[in-house]
């Protein structure tokens, strides 16, 4: 029990040392050799290394959760797909794109953006809790951490093949959206789906879900942040840290208040847990 209780890896530590390692090698050899053929590996690599490190964190911090390594894996790649799909789908529908690509979002946009982008990754996350047993907070915390990570993955590999083109097959503009889609990759996507997740869970019992008052008052929350962080102008006055990523007051809020969030709801779930454990465990 005790031992449960403890329980804390580090191997998110060396998955993301290893993945940075890969990204600087073979972004070195593609910059010395001048071999296009390596792009992919580049932009694959950097766009996938924080989300995965992301996910492995939530794992080695998952104490009493009874889901397991394939169940994330497989999580990671079905919410990236369905909900970068999803949301692509009802996006063209519904958000009017600025007639100018380099001007801002409206906040208006940026809003429902973010009302839709959540609502697709909470759709996938129901779908996979269907087939996967699940019992506590923490496994809701955990699945919907993998799910926007996965999303967020996609959507960073997007935009890196979007500057690309846009540029002109300019690859260090490719890059350079990589490196600032990495750094801010832990504060947007997964954070928020991981918070929803597990109020999800909370609210539900195994297999049967229910939209309660708070269950819809994080999705709102969650919304409300993401189109915040979408409609932040990049023009806002803040500080630039290399290789050129603007950080703002708002930005850095936002952040705080997702990170905050997200710590006083895994205390809470873990406190809850050991609760039920101890309650349940036989009298010796």
């Amino acid at each position: 029990m005790s031992h449960q209780l403890l329980r804390c890896g580090r191997s998110w530590v060396g998955t993301f040392f290893v993945g940075l390692a890969l990204f600087v090698i073979s972004l070195f050899a593609m910059h010395l050799t001048d071999n296009s053929n390596l792009y992919p590996t580049v932009i694959l690599i950097g766009n996938f290394l924080v989300p995965v490190a992301f996910v492995a964190f939530l794992y080695d911090h998952r104490h009493f959760s009874t889901l397991s390594p394939f169940t994330l894996v497989i999580s990671f790649a079905i919410g990236g797909v369905l909900g970068v799909a999803g949301a692509s789908l009802l996006e063209s529908l519904l958000v009017t794109q600025p007639s100018n690509p380099a001007q801002d979002l409206s906040l208006s946009s940026a809003l429902l953006i973010g009302f839709i982008e959540e609502g697709c990754k909470i759709m996938v996350v129901i779908l996979l809790a269907w087939w996967t047993p699940h019992n506590s907070e923490l496994d809701g915390m955990l699945l919907g951490g993998a799910v926007g990570m996965g999303f967020a993955a996609l959507e960073s590999t997007g935009y890196a093949f979007t500057a690309f083109v846009t540029t002109g097959g300019q690859i260090d503009a490719s890059i350079d959206a990589t490196i600032l889609r990495g750094v801010l990759a832990p504060f947007g996507h997964g954070l928020w789906t991981a918070i929803f997740g597990a109020i999800l869970f909370r609210h539900c019992k195994p297999y049967r879900f229910r939209f309660t008052i708070p269950v819809l008052l994080t999705y709102v929350f969650i919304s409300v942040l993401h189109g915040l962080w979408d409609g932040t102008p990049e023009t806002m006055i803040g500080w630039v840290i290399p290789p050129g990523i603007l950080i703002s007051p708002m930005m850095l809020f936002l952040s705080a208040i997702g990170l905050l969030t997200l710590i006083f709801i895994y205390r809470r779930a873990l406190a809850h847990r050991r609760q039920v454990l101890i309650a349940t465990m036989p009298m010796q």
